[in-house]
């Protein structure tokens, strides 16, 4: 009469246990290091800090090749820098180029997630020869969600970062540069305006940031500062 007591016992001992909201359930991916510190894609020459945004002039200074950067604290702040070319299936020389910037906190949430809500002051350069305004900068302000992420270890690269947007499309891996995150001040930088906003559907897109291409090359656009 006992026995079926004792064959379910092995299926109560295995059944998962719930996992509270608060309590953050990292795989051995996770864990191979922290996410503190700074992470950029490529050759390395997008690193976020005082060498790539000046958001006081809502200005940039312009890296060698493309890719990104991203940094993070220990007590919850991020910052972004980017720097893409969108090219043109069907206009080969309308190639775009974009310098995007921005910063805030973020959540490590418990799902495996990761949210990033920006201060505000963020922006973005907007270089394209076949629009009717061929250059210009705007606000950007977009809260970005990454489904998954991950750290796996590169046996010539090191430390790496892999993050995954929210359709679940890879972001270009990114090695670890520093421990200590390379960065701005973790506060709202420069006054914005409440009227200004940001083309949220085209500037979410990063899915081409991993071209990695030369600001002086043939036939690939070079961004310029605005006069």
């Amino acid at each position: 009469m006992m026995m079926p007591v004792l064959l379910s016992l092995p299926l109560l001992v295995f059944l998962p246990l719930p996992v509270l909201a608060q309590d953050i359930q990292y795989t051995l991916q996770h864990n191979v290091t922290t996410i503190y510190g700074t992470w950029s894609s490529g050759s390395q020459n997008v690193v976020t800090g005082a060498g790539f945004a000046q958001p006081a002039n809502m200005s940039f200074i312009y890296p060698k090749t493309t890719g990104m950067s991203y940094s993070f604290t220990s007590d919850g702040y991020y910052e972004i820098a980017r720097y893409r070319m969108n090219g043109n299936g069907t206009s080969p020389n309308c190639i775009t180029g974009v310098m995007n910037w921005c910063h805030g906190t973020y959540e490590l949430v418990s799902n495996g997630s990761i949210t990033m809500t920006p201060f505000g002051d963020g922006y973005q350069q907007i270089q394209d020869p076949c629009a009717a305004i061929s250059n210009f900068m705007e606000t950007y302000n977009d809260t970005e969600l990454y489904v998954q992420w991950s750290i796996y270890q590169d046996p010539t690269l090191g430390y790496m970062l892999q993050l995954y947007q929210f359709d679940g499309s890879p972001l270009p891996p990114m090695a670890q540069l520093s421990t200590s995150p390379n960065m701005l001040p973790t506060q709202a930088l420069r006054n914005v305006s409440a009227a200004t906003s940001v083309l949220g559907q085209r500037s979410c897109d990063l899915r081409s940031v991993d071209i990695e291409a030369p600001v002086l090359g043939v036939g690939l656009l070079t961004l310029n500062p605005l006069q």
